[in-house]
């Protein structure tokens, strides 16, 4: 029978480097959320920072479902975290023990040593994933039991450290959001604020709050799948067991709007280049928005109607797999790269990502609002692409055309709509499908001069785009040649064609 996973057992085996010291190490960070992201990427800078004698910290973590915490507890809140894909080429593959983590309490039940643990004058951050619908404003009152949202249960928090330490301005917090949310940190400063006027808290307070604390704008981004489908085999590798084991991608980055005394207080930064701390992170997040997501959009109508169903298989697949390269490297990339002074590296980190075989990322779910997410991902990469260069990206004007294709609905039933792959049907989840299926119902046959039209009228459609794509010269022939080559010979019979006759 296996051991189960615990102090006594990482104290006894000094590879893992974990030291009873370390076990020991005091309550720096207060962390809203028990989920694999924080687990897989915020936890795990903290445990290689300590591991590294940097940060020296470790995390008490609020639990706000419902549900024991003895998962964690019975396992001393330790954990496997499995890190494996490809990182420069590389085939990544192995395991470490998180010890970041001192305790785990749930918020209705620990609701009092949740505030107790802001006595502690060396706990001085605050983190946060609770998800995009956590960052919402609730009218509540904070004085009546636990506060039922995110913002209200930090500002009870806030309260209790305000009165505790008697206002005292030097013991604010450095507050973190991870949630995916555009300006997540400042989002998060007006909702407590406001609630701090709906509760008629002091004047004081308030002030605290804005000159005492620093709430940071962040972008995480890491893969964490969670707990893998072969635990079993897994542990009997590992010796033990460990039923709060996680997989992670080797990528990751976790970018802070800060200044020189977020760095200080967020010292665990130093154990790992690519957790950022900077004036501003919105380099971070164009690259992130054009180059990953932007490429997903544009490629994955093409390849899923040409028989595929996951980002693997496409980097699997000969024609794809190039595909996938040009539109990142050679038609996103050299539209960023004077406002984005890391995209050359994140390109590649990208396509490294994307050729992970332990990462199922089906292209359906990638479709989801693919005429919105096509607006907001890469119509502004074709207007920039072509005031570069006078000629429009070739990759993406066929990826473009494929989307068009995709949206195309073969019938509506019970409000929805919905698309073909050869024999099989697809829901179009879309909020534009109306009007897309508005402009299809014209289009009866493979005829050249519908097709013209559809594509003219589609693109110049200023409700679905944010700028007129007719006024890009030769982008609705080129579409319109696409799309009807396509509908003659199947997508990626189409595209193969393209370039062998290219090569020629």
């Amino acid at each position: 029978m296996l051991p189960i996973l615990n102090s006594e057992y990482v104290l006894s085996r000094p590879d893992l480097h974990i030291s009873k010291e370390y076990l020991n190490y005091p309550e720096k960070v207060l962390q809203f959320g028990t989920g694999v992201l924080l687990r897989g990427l915020v936890d795990y800078l903290i445990d290689k920072a300590n591991k590294q004698g940097i940060f020296k910290g470790r995390v008490v973590v609020v639990k706000s479902t419902d549900g024991p915490t003895t998962e964690f507890s019975s396992q001393d809140n330790l954990y496997t975290t499995h890190i494996k894909g490809v990182a420069q080429g590389e085939k990544i593959n192995r395991t470490l023990i998180n010890a970041s983590i001192s305790r785990v309490l749930q918020s209705n039940a620990d609701w009092a040593k949740v505030l107790e643990t802001v006595h502690q004058p060396e706990l001085r951050v605050i983190i946060s994933n609770t998800t995009e619908v956590g960052i919402q404003y609730v009218e509540e009152n904070i004085s009546d039991g636990v506060p039922a949202s995110f913002p209200g249960k930090l500002l009870a928090v806030l309260w209790e450290r305000f009165q505790y330490f008697q206002g005292s301005v030097d013991k604010g917090f450095v507050i973190v959001p991870t949630e995916l949310v555009v300006d997540n940190g400042r989002l998060l400063q007006e909702i407590v604020l406001q609630l701090a006027a709906f509760n008629q808290l002091p004047a004081a307070f308030i002030e605290w709050i804005k000159n005492n604390n620093n709430f940071c704008n962040s972008l995480v981004d890491r893969i964490v799948p969670g707990k893998p489908k072969e635990l079993e085999t897994l542990q009997e590798k590992a010796g033990y067991t460990d039923s709060l084991w996680i997989d992670a991608e080797p990528f990751l980055l976790w970018a802070i709007e800060g200044d020189a005394h977020i760095k200080q207080r967020l010292s665990f930064h130093e154990a790992d280049a690519r957790m950022l701390i900077a004036p501003s992170i919105t380099p971070y997040r164009e690259q992130k928005l054009r180059i990953l997501n932007g490429s997903h959009t544009i490629s994955v109508p093409l390849a899923f109607l040409g028989g595929l169903n996951t980002v693997y298989e496409c980097m699997e697949h000969s024609y794809m797999h190039s595909f996938f390269r040009t539109v990142v490297m050679e038609e996103i990339l050299p539209t960023i790269q004077d406002i984005c002074p890391h995209a050359d590296n994140f390109a590649q980190d990208v396509l490294d990502r994307f050729a992970n075989p332990n990462i199922a990322h089906k292209l359906i779910s990638i479709t989801f609002q693919e005429s919105s997410k096509m607006n907001a991902r890469n119509v502004r990469t074709l207007l920039r692409y072509y005031e570069r260069k006078h000629t429009l990206p070739p990759a993406m004007c066929l990826g473009f055309a494929a989307m068009l294709l995709f949206l195309r609905p073969v019938k509506e039933e019970g409000g929805k709509f919905f698309g073909a792959r050869g024999t099989e049907q697809y829901v179009i989840t879309d909020d534009n499908a109306a009007v897309f299926a508005a402009y299809w119902k014209e289009v009866k046959t493979a005829d050249s001069a519908a097709v013209t039209q559809l594509v003219q009228q589609i693109i110049s459609d200023t409700r679905l785009w944010e700028a007129d794509l007719n006024q890009l010269p030769g982008f609705a022939e080129t579409v319109s040649a696409h799309l009807l080559g396509m509908m003659q010979e199947g997508t990626l019979v189409y595209a193969d064609g393209l370039r062998k006759a290219a090569t020629k």
